[in-house]
């Protein structure tokens, strides 16, 4: 089916009308950019960055190591990182303050996973 989108309902697959959920993605993609219009080119490095590096350094991030590795006072990072949280996207730190996961990786071992066209296999959150 061409330009289409069928909806699972039970054991039932209904088509929906592309005008609907073409509707539909456009409310939801401004309402995005409504909520991440607090996020600063800082805010989109940091955020970036434990996405890209939380797989490969298989466990949590701290501030100290975030800031080291982009040039920020860990200070800094921290300040990002709790506005991050307090938006409720992307992050989420361990007690000590680390990262722990970053949407949609983790470097916890969880039964999703996901595989990159690289290859590379990571833990999702």
């Amino acid at each position: 089916m061409r330009d289409g989108l069928l909806l699972g309902v039970g054991k039932w697959t209904l088509p929906v009308p592309s005008r609907v959920w073409r509707h539909v993605i456009a409310r939801r993609a401004t309402t995005m950019q409504q909520a991440l219009a607090f996020m600063t080119p800082d805010h989109h490095k940091v955020r970036d960055f434990v996405v890209r590096e939380l797989p490969r350094a298989g466990r949590a991030l701290t501030p100290d190591a975030i800031g080291g590795r982009l040039g920020m006072p860990a200070s800094r990072v921290v300040e990002i990182l709790d506005e991050l949280e307090r938006h409720l996207t992307f992050l989420y730190r361990d007690a000590s303050g680390a990262v722990a996961w970053a949407y949609p990786v983790t470097a916890a071992q969880t039964p999703h996973h996901l595989t990159f066209s690289t290859g590379e296999r990571v833990n999702a959150a």
